[in-house]
């Protein structure tokens, strides 16, 4: 039987480590896109965001768009174990253009100590190097994909 990309996207393991990795960078970017669509935990909110992004950034609206949506939505994947290489994929990506654009001019180190203008890219290493194991291994042990790829393969099956 011939398995689908889409079925192949969605194969995970039982694994403990990548439910470990991806429930911990889902939790860390609830937050963050909480702050940037819901306005939440000191956040400004869509549109608030969205003005930052295109205003002071020159981000294009479509990848503003992406970008809030790989923190917001792509965590809530990410702990749900849902389409887990995606949302992991759209974080490391969306944290690779902020390390870029936004971090690298301040060096490696987080401001620990207050003394610089803004923050190293420590963090966004951190948080791409946790997403591209979770793009490689899946979402593991207790991840929804693993249900909607044995569906799928049931349902391809069937029409066989």
């Amino acid at each position: 039987m011939k398995t689908s990309l889409f079925t192949a996207l969605l194969k995970t393991n039982d694994a403990v480590s990548p439910l470990l990795l991806r429930v911990a960078l889902g939790a860390i970017f609830f937050p963050h896109g909480a702050q940037k669509v819901l306005g939440w935990f000191g956040g400004y909110g869509f549109s608030g965001t969205m003005g930052f992004f295109t205003g002071m950034l020159h981000v294009p609206v479509l990848f503003a768009v992406l970008a809030i949506a790989a923190e917001f939505l792509g965590s809530l994947a990410l702990l749900a174990g849902l389409f887990t290489r995606v949302a992991a994929l759209g974080i490391a990506a969306t944290m690779a253009v902020a390390a870029i654009m936004v971090h690298s001019q301040h060096g490696f180190f987080m401001n620990w100590s207050g003394s610089q203008k803004g923050e190293g890219i420590e963090y966004h290493l951190l948080a791409i190097g946790i997403a591209l194991a979770l793009v490689i291994q899946g979402g593991g042990k207790w991840a929804l994909d693993s249900q909607v790829a044995r569906k799928l393969s049931a349902t391809s099956g069937a029409c066989s």
